[in-house]
């Protein structure tokens, strides 16, 4: 039997990171890296603790640390960066490319999965302000993975359910609305939702998959893909109750936008979580 694979799960304590965490440990020998910087983050700390419980090695380096963190990419086999996109601007965009150079000085590194886990960048480049930025910057570290010949696989799982599917696609909420809906052009654009731990178990499953070597991973449950009216007509069945729908031109959408700094960092995070 072939020795399992060890994996560094970067940004293990994220939204989808500390999924990918538990993916992994029900499979392969796991490592998580315990960042410097967490500071006096008692509840990521206590996560991090709750890994190590369950198997978990924590690995202590700063990702401003080059050659430490050269040093913890060293003892893995597979590194998965989960590490949020939602702060890109300021500094999460330059963490993901001094990840790529420590793999690259590493050189032992058999698989590389980059904070994506969204839509496809190279399919959204008609995106537009203020998510497309994200993409653009999705494209320019996937450049730099492969002018670095560090073997790979993108995981593209479109939308994370529990984001999109309680609030019926509203985005300004998590929660269900009680009387009104606002519904996104005439609501009959086809999207794909897809559960957050379903998203980790394939994520990992496919790091010693040969046909996933740099490939991109489409997840696309046939069930799973759904428009918004179907979503909230779901919802109206369960709770029995039917909404008013008030139907939003794409031009109303980008000018409620506009100005809005809290809005626009909202809409980032929801279309770009890692």
């Amino acid at each position: 039997m072939d020795e399992k694979s060890r994996v560094l799960v970067v940004g293990g304590t994220g939204y989808i990171g500390r999924r990918i965490v538990r993916a992994s440990l029900a499979q392969d020998p796991t490592l998580v890296l315990m960042r410097l910087e967490i500071g006096l983050d008692v509840d990521k700390l206590q996560m991090l603790l709750s890994f190590k419980k369950q198997g978990a090695r924590l690995v202590e380096a700063s990702i401003d640390d080059h050659a430490g963190l050269v040093a913890a990419v060293a003892q893995a086999d597979v590194v998965i960066s989960a590490m949020s996109w939602s702060h890109i601007r300021s500094h999460n965009l330059l963490l993901q490319h001094k990840l790529v150079k420590a793999i690259k000085e590493a050189g032992n590194v058999k698989r590389f999965i980059p904070s994506e886990f969204g839509m496809d960048p190279y399919r959204m480049r008609h995106a537009l302000e203020p998510g497309n930025i994200t993409f653009v910057e999705k494209m320019d570290l996937r450049r730099a993975i492969e002018e670095a010949n560090i073997p790979h696989t993108y995981i593209s799982a479109n939308c994370f359910a529990a984001i999109f599917c309680p609030n019926l696609c509203q985005m300004r909420t998590l929660l269900p609305p009680k009387e009104k809906v606002h519904v996104c052009g005439d609501g009959n654009v086809k999207a794909i939702f897809v559960d957050e731990d379903d998203v980790a178990t394939y994520t990992i499953r496919s790091i010693d998959y040969p046909r996933t070597l740099n490939k991109t991973i489409y997840l696309r449950p046939q069930e799973n893909i759904l428009t918004q009216n179907d979503v909230i007509a779901k919802w109206e069945k369960l709770s029995g109750k039917v909404l008013e729908k008030i139907y939003i031109t794409a031009n109303e959408l980008l000018g409620s936008m506009k100005g809005n700094y809290k809005y626009c960092s909202m809409y980032e995070d929801i279309m770009c979580l890692g």
